[in-house]
């Protein structure tokens, strides 16, 4: 048999591929734009049969009846490694029917794997080439691995996903099931950075030198850090995710990765996500390297990059240096993602010149609460130790923390904390003792 010979062989409907769910299977699909939205939609046709069926993802993009529905409880659990909006509704509703699974992105898969093998993936694809491989697009931040040890593996061929490079190839001898499914590829508009985001963006960039390898998301204060890198020179790529806005700084020639210790010349990322544009330039571009997250996001990988810099944002910092980024008191917002990953391994950076940076904006809840504060809210998740802190940004400025003692990092806090807060702040940590 041709290699389309065997993809033909093994094409089945969706809802047919939505029949192999049993109950208390462990089902893990494709994240963000790699999302398989045609089987997904139709996960909730099984409910009635199956029962303790645990679907894993990461920042789900769609508010599927699966997880959405409280008469899916029993039937189907939402576990998330990085809540989205509408995980977020579901927990608020009080649905039953969605968990967080603690973790740091590079180990997300690895250590699943080890605690159950995954019963059935679902992820897209691109269709299959002359040699029959198909390319995993948009992200293999965990779906590489997942393929290698998974069960069953159920891909979703969407048309409209860019072929990409990398370690992104599978061959459909190594499928057990395809899908044919067209349509829009999930998009991600950019956020417009509001005046504090740009504020916090020209602190950041002016911790970046010329030549630095960054590692930067996405929403408003990532974008005006963005735009405020314009005038550096020689930047490099190793990140997380990659979007529209390190596409846009390559075409303007600020970012040329030419300087880079690790993989020069090339982007290196694990998962993409952004407007079509920014899709159609992925496709069969050579400068683009997605890696498995286990490697992208390892923070032994990282050190090896020449001036790394980790940009990453968070909800609040308390005065000893304790990083929240991912729940509010006891309430999980998103998740851990890479943040702990990028900042632990750009500190370790072989030539030492390696910058960690934390950013948000001094205030939160339209001004009446400071996210500099002697203690975080009780419950919170720390999701940055205080010891791996380096930089922490707002737009009144940089606070330094590496190194330095409790009462030095307080009163560097207090320094760029919003000056409405900072006589109050000033009185809480007398009382702590850091002052």
């Amino acid at each position: 048999m041709t290699s389309q010979d065997i993809y033909r062989s093994k094409l089945i409907a969706i809802d047919e591929a939505v029949s192999h769910i049993q109950s208390d299977n462990d089902v893990i699909v494709a994240q963000c734009a790699s999302e398989p939205q045609g089987c997904m939609s139709r996960f909730h046709i099984v409910a009635d049969r199956v029962e303790n069926v645990r679907v894993f993802s990461v920042l789900t993009l769609k508010e599927y009846d699966f997880y959405m529905k409280k008469e899916m409880k029993g039937h189907f659990e939402l576990a998330s490694w990085f809540h989205a909006p509408g995980s977020r509704a579901a927990l608020k509703a009080g649905t039953g029917t969605v968990t967080y699974v603690p973790n740091m992105l590079h180990r997300a898969a690895t250590d699943r794997i080890h605690a159950h093998r995954p019963d059935v993936f679902f992820g897209t694809c691109t269709p299959p080439d002359k040699h029959g491989f198909v390319s995993l697009s948009l992200g293999i931040t965990y779906e590489k691995d997942v393929i290698d040890h998974a069960l069953l593996v159920i891909l979703e061929v969407n048309p409209r996903l860019p072929r990409t490079f990398g370690d992104t190839q599978v061959h459909v001898s190594k499928v057990d099931y395809f899908v044919e499914h067209d349509q829009e590829i999930p998009a991600l508009p950019a956020p417009v950075p509001n005046e504090t985001d740009l504020a916090i963006g020209a602190h950041i960039a002016s911790l970046v030198e010329d030549g630095s390898t960054i590692q930067l998301g996405i929403g408003g204060i990532p974008n005006a850090a963005a735009l405020a890198l314009k005038d550096k020179k020689d930047l490099g790529v190793h990140t997380e995710m990659l979007v529209d806005s390190m596409m846009e700084l390559y075409e303007m020639g600020v970012i040329t990765n030419d300087k880079k210790a690790l993989k020069p010349g090339k982007f290196v990322t694990t998962f993409a996500m952004g407007s079509r544009k920014f899709y159609d330039w992925l496709d069969d571009n050579l400068a683009v390297e997605f890696q498995r997250g286990s490697w992208v996001n390892n923070p032994s990988i990282i050190a090896l990059n020449s001036k790394m810099v980790s940009i990453n944002t968070c909800i609040s910092v308390d005065f000893t240096g304790q990083v929240a980024s991912e729940s509010i008191g006891p309430n999980q917002y998103s998740g851990t993602g890479g943040q702990s990953d990028t900042a632990q391994g750009a500190v370790a950076g072989f030539d030492g010149l390696g910058k960690s940076i934390i950013a948000c904006a001094s205030t939160a809840r339209n001004g009446t609460l400071s996210t500099i504060t002697p203690t975080l809210p009780e419950g919170s998740a720390v999701t940055l130790h205080r010891s791996h802190v380096d930089h922490v940004v707002t737009e009144f400025g940089v606070a330094r923390l590496r190194g330095r003692t409790v009462r030095e990092r307080t009163r560097a806090l207090i320094q760029i904390a919003h000056p409405d807060f900072r006589a109050g702040l000033t009185e809480q940590a007398g009382k702590l003792g850091y002052l």
